[in-house]
């Protein structure tokens, strides 16, 4: 009896989780990207974050996938924390739908489904909707058969005065209730998984709708365990998410805990099955939550940021200025992309100096944001190019018609600057892993230098603002001046090397921090050569 039981418990409970994986791996496989793109789709407007996060989280089958994939919009800049909030408590609420579809009790078709999911998973291999449709189904049969096998194991121990004494307890204890249900949602990193648990220990009469209740709010908190450990090391919004998520959860259970009898009450006119009571009383807790927050969505973000504080730099990764309906007028679209442009020229500017300050001053948390910067420099890239290649498809004049390629040019050029601004900040990473030292004279000259792209850099925002001849003559110049440098450090650093001023293994990363800026310069220079050229108008 005893090896069936711990056989049946375990078997079962690996179906089960592995039931709702291949549900929730499924539809995703269905929707493919689509999920992502809705998310990113989305506006300010907090009731529609709700339902969006509880149509998602229904479908995923995982109030953690959704809000750990919220985390990672978050740090990627692509939401602010309101537009967060909303998701996470719609996330809320859409995970209870496990608990529903268990409590239709469908253990008995449990086989039929795995088999019309094999089929279709086998059959249809060639059509993508059909075959992870096939991975659904085959994930829906294998939950309720694994929930079939617990229950069945577990039945004939209800009868057990001991075992009946022991899950009264429970029943009887709502801390611990609600301790037990944190727990192994935290081991087994679904609240999903324990919901199932409860409703089957419900089901064979070993835990009652009261004792249950207390279960099932621990689960809620027991899940935020995987998104608090998702925002570690992210950004200062994706972790006040995570801490949004945890708090939203704990203050429900506060809430909860002290009416829990009357709310038993309430929830037992809901159905006459104690399984659908439970299911009900899941959905309805969070419903209510989410509805005593909803209002309070702002102020509630504001608590927040106070309980994690810090200053958050915000790097807007889509473009300000590309509106669709100045096609139609081609030289206000050349300045919106000009505008576009000007930005991308800041953020690579940004990311020279963060490259350059985090290897001056050894600081690896100086190059945090950099690759968020290059994200967004790629973003913006990909945006003005499509948006410019969609201009040349209308009626340009001839000085429109010159613009357009000088401005893609622009538009690669200082993307480049990105990608060698990456290879500072590997350089400063190499210096600060490995603490390779650096005379002072080398350490000046890289001052130096920096001094003179970052003069290049605005000289280059400022003739693409002005669109001035005389402005972009003078980048022109200081470029000269950058590669005649260039050679001057590189005949320092032999010097060194000869006087033994300098280690081998820094020397190199030395000659590569100056090649960098040497290429940066050039890029620079590039820019504007193209406002020298082909981006004047033509009163100019």
């Amino acid at each position: 009896m005893v090896k069936e039981l711990i056989f049946g418990i375990f078997g079962g409970l690996g179906l089960f989780i592995y039931g709702i994986h291949l549900m929730g791996d499924g539809l995703q496989r269905v929707a493919g990207e689509r999920f992502r793109t809705i998310i990113k789709a989305l506006t300010s407007n907090p009731f529609k974050a709700v339902l969006i996060g509880a149509g998602i989280t229904s479908l995923i089958q995982s109030s953690s996938a959704t809000t750990v994939m919220v985390v990672g919009f978050i740090n990627a800049g692509l939401m602010n924390l309101t537009q967060a909030l909303g998701i996470i408590f719609g996330a809320n609420i859409g995970t209870t739908i496990t608990a529903q579809i268990i409590a239709f009790k469908l253990t008995d078709y449990a086989l039929p489904f795995v088999g019309i999911g094999m089929v279709l998973y086998i059959f249809a291999s060639n059509k993508r909707f059909w075959r992870f449709l096939g991975l659904f189904f085959l994930g829906f049969g294998i939950l309720f058969l694994g929930l079939n096998i617990m229950t069945s194991v577990v039945k004939p121990f209800a009868k057990d005065p001991a075992v009946l004494h022991a899950f009264i307890s429970i029943n009887n204890r709502v801390l611990y209730g609600l301790l037990i249900g944190a727990v192994i949602t935290a081991i087994v990193q679904s609240s999903s998984v324990t919901t199932g648990i409860v409703l089957g220990l419900v089901s064979v009469g070993l835990i009652n709708l009261e004792g249950a209740i207390p279960i099932i709010l621990g689960c809620n908190i027991g899940t935020c365990a995987t998104v608090m450990i998702a925002s570690i090391g992210t950004s200062i919004s994706a972790r006040r998410a995570a801490v949004a998520h945890l708090l939203f959860n704990c203050i429900g259970a506060i809430i909860f805990i002290p009416i829990i009898k009357p709310f038993t009450l309430l929830i037992s006119h809901t159905a006459t099955d104690t399984v659908r009571q439970c299911a009900n009383a899941h959905t309805l807790i969070k419903i209510l939550e989410t509805l005593l927050y909803l209002p309070f969505i702002g102020l509630y973000a504001k608590a927040v940021e106070r309980i994690v504080p810090g200053k958050e730099i915000i790097i807007d990764v889509g473009p300000k200025y590309l509106e669709k309906h100045l096609i139609n007028t081609p030289v206000f679209a050349i300045d919106a992309a000009t505008k576009e442009i000007i930005r991308m020229a800041g953020h690579a500017k940004e990311m020279v100096n963060e490259a350059t300050s985090g290897f001056l001053n050894s600081d690896g948390k100086i190059l945090k944001n950099l690759p968020k910067r290059e994200k967004a420099l790629d973003s913006l890239q990909e945006s003005v190019t499509d948006y410019l290649m969609l201009l040349t498809q209308r009626d340009l004049s001839e000085d429109e018609s010159k613009k357009i390629p000088a401005l893609l040019h622009s538009v690669n050029d200082i993307e480049r600057i990105g990608d060698h601004s990456e290879n500072l900040m590997e350089l400063a990473i190499r210096r600060i892993e490995d603490k390779l030292a650096f005379s002072e004279m080398a350490m000046a000259e890289i001052k130096l230098m920096l001094a003179k792209i970052d003069a290049m850099a605005d000289g280059v925002i400022k003739a693409l603002t002005t669109n001035s001849k005389d402005d972009a003559a003078m980048v022109l110049d200081i470029e000269e001046d950058v590669n005649d440098f260039t050679e001057k450090l590189r005949q320092n650093h032999i010097d060194r090397l000869c006087t033994d001023q300098c280690m081998v293994r820094s020397g190199i990363v030395f000659l590569d921090m100056i090649s960098n800026f040497e290429k940066i310069g050039d890029h620079l220079s590039n820019v504007a050569e193209a406002v020298m050229g082909r981006l004047q108008y033509s009163n100019a």
